[in-house]
């Protein structure tokens, strides 16, 4: 709950550490600079390549990003080295350009998770891909309720997928929810509702991270993504 690691759609990320008072509640942040994500060049990502939005986290500092536009996800061993991309199942290529791969998550086994923010139809569930020894799968997808969208994953330290979803209200602004389910080899199940909240209470919530804190509690934070619009705030909670 100290240190953090965030990226940009833009295809930049940043490091950083929160200072908390006593309460466990953030007092100040501290963010090193802005540096650019690069592809399996070595070079900054062009603009058309762009479009990042998961970021999962291996406990030796490797990363897994996943992008929307072109729908793929990259494998960095170092976030200031090369992006490597990892060969996608073909459905990657049937998505919708800005609508694909919103949540990435990675398991303690280093298995990762990722789906798309809509499923195509508000009747059909969110699918879920799953990349573990080389080949991806689609073992199980998420019912969808209403009209929230999917836009981060994490998996927590109980071994529970999360996820985080986020519904646009208008003038009334955006309302988020997360779910929680049990995890089975091919299957999520006892799903259930930690939060949700009224619409304009935050900004745009889109990254979600789960972690458990010095006493034990299980703690979610989120940030939100301000689209680069002067009428929005990047807010973490």
């Amino acid at each position: 709950g100290l240190g953090f690691v965030v990226v940009s759609d833009k295809s930049a990320y940043t490091t950083g550490r929160f200072t908390r008072d006593n309460t466990g509640r953030i007092a100040s942040i501290l963010a090193e600079k802005i540096a650019l994500l690069h592809g399996p060049d070595n070079q900054p990502l062009p603009k058309y390549r762009k479009d990042t939005e998961g970021l999962a986290l291996l406990p030796n500092g490797q990363a897994y990003i996943s992008f929307e536009r072109d729908a793929r996800v990259a494998h960095y061993a170092t976030l200031n080295g090369p992006g490597i991309i990892i060969a996608g199942p073909p459905a990657f290529d049937t998505m919708r350009r800005n609508s694909s791969l919103e949540a990435l998550a990675v398991d303690a086994d280093g298995t990762l998770y990722t789906l798309p923010e809509r499923s195509g139809d508000l009747l059909r569930p969110f699918p879920v891909y799953r990349f573990r020894g080389g080949v991806w799968d689609h073992p199980f997808s998420i019912p969808r309720i209403g009209t929230f969208l999917a836009v981060a994953a994490d998996i927590g330290p109980d071994g529970r997928f999360y996820l985080l979803e986020r519904q646009f209200r208008g003038l009334s602004g955006f309302a988020s929810r997360v779910r929680r389910f049990e995890m089975g080899s091919n299957q999520l199940f006892n799903q259930e509702t930690l939060f949700q909240s009224i619409p304009g209470q935050h900004d745009n919530l889109e990254g979600l991270s789960v972690w458990r804190d010095a006493s034990g509690t299980l703690r979610l934070t989120m940030i939100s993504d301000n689209n680069l619009l002067f009428l929005q705030r990047t807010e973490i909670v």
